[in-house]
């Protein structure tokens, strides 16, 4: 009876002990830790979070906004930068990501409270839909053309250039494209 309590007592230390010293992770966690392990094998897309187009509407912009703290004084987010494609990953995949791993304020609706069956982002660095104006909003774009699909159906290829832009005219919103203003070097 001794030698089994013994047992039994040294069978929960040892795991104890183990536990103590295991960081247990979800695989997101754990993918987000590891963002930037880009090896000479992996497939990659850059990303740049945009909202320039609000420095030239600026007069338009909720009052609390008008701070570099939400639009930073070169409009960018976040500058071009490589991020590691996994097999699937669609435009959202790679935006929710990335706001994640570098603490930006992010908000969306997800594909199933969505009538078109896809996420839509409602504001990245607490700028949403209509902060800029009636007509202003989110878009994104892939190599410089708007897909006709939701950011979580558009699925991403290796070399793709992905821009999310926040737009003042979302009716003119083609006029925005790739340029490298953006690229962080």
């Amino acid at each position: 009876m001794k030698k089994d309590i013994l047992i039994i007592f040294t069978a929960i230390i040892l795991v104890a002990v183990l536990l103590m010293g295991t960081e247990l992770q979800s695989v997101d966690d754990y993918y987000l830790t590891h963002i930037d392990d880009i090896t000479p094998q992996s497939k990659t897309v850059t990303l740049t979070i945009d909202c320039r187009d609000i420095l030239n509407n600026y007069d338009k912009l909720t009052p609390s906004l008008k701070s570099e703290k939400y639009v930073p004084k070169d409009g960018y987010i976040l500058k071009k930068q490589k991020y590691v494609l996994r097999d699937g990953d669609t435009a959202f995949d790679v935006l929710y990501r990335a706001v994640r791993y570098k603490k930006i304020q992010f908000e969306y609706q997800g594909a199933e409270d969505n009538p078109f069956g896809s996420a839509y982002v409602k504001g990245i660095n607490y700028i949403y839909e209509f902060s800029c104006g009636e007509s202003s909003g989110w878009v994104y774009k892939v190599n410089g053309a708007s897909p006709n699909y939701g950011c979580s159906k558009y699925q991403l290829s290796d070399g793709d250039n992905l821009e999310w832009i926040f737009t003042c005219d979302l009716n003119n919103s083609y006029k925005y494209s790739d340029d490298k203003d953006g690229d962080d070097k």
